[in-house]
């Protein structure tokens, strides 16, 4: 769905379970020329500066998540990773803001197509403002091993954000693309198919 105004270009929803290696993907995208728009780090950043955000997550948690200055992440984690409610409220608050920011960078480009890089793409609705998805899957065990590495969590806690994240069998249901991004897969070649694909649409579309 788009807005009538909004600037017509096509977008490509890119979305992934933790550790999957969905920034990974990403990347190769930039290096193709193609706009990548991170709406996990502007939920972040949206987070981190928006003073009204900020006040409304303080009393939605009855806490001071921002007492140190910035917030809190690991407090925030434990407080919503349990409680599907209160993470609802937090998401309801953050994700209309991001949505609202893609739309305002979208105009910004001038590239054939763009991407909302997005773990929670479904869960959110950002499927609903994107014409196309692709979901980046990997072994369990390699994702979790990724995570370890990469956020120095224990085993545990990378199982438990698993659990609290769309399968991936759904993900897969629901999309247009597949990258399968083990430490054996050549993900290259399938992104370049993807690339040369999404192009022959924006200039059947053109």
């Amino acid at each position: 769905m788009t807005d009538p105004g909004e600037k017509r270009i096509l977008k490509l929803g890119v979305t992934g379970g933790i550790g999957s290696g969905k920034t990974s993907v990403c990347r190769v995208f930039s290096v193709l020329g193609i706009p990548v728009f991170s709406a996990d780090n502007e939920a972040r950043e949206v987070m981190d500066i928006d003073t009204s955000i900020m006040l409304r997550i303080n009393t939605i948690t009855g806490k001071n998540l921002y007492s140190s200055g910035s917030l809190d992440r690991s407090e925030l984690a434990k407080l919503i990773f349990n409680n599907s409610r209160l993470l609802e409220k937090v998401n309801s608050l953050v994700h209309p803001v991001v949505f609202s920011r893609f739309r305002e960078w979208v105009k910004r480009q001038d590239a054939p197509y763009v991407i909302m890089e997005a773990a929670i793409l479904f869960e959110s609705g950002a499927d609903k403002i994107v014409d196309r998805i692709m979901t980046v899957v990997a072994p369990v065990e390699q994702r979790i091993e990724r995570v370890i590495r990469r956020n120095m969590l224990t085993s545990d806690q990378v199982m438990e954000r698993m659990r609290n994240q769309l399968d991936d069998e759904i993900r897969i249901q629901r999309s247009d693309y597949v990258v399968r991004n083990s430490e054996n897969d050549m993900i290259i070649p399938v992104i370049l198919k993807i690339h040369g694909e999404l192009l022959q649409q924006v200039n059947k579309s053109n």
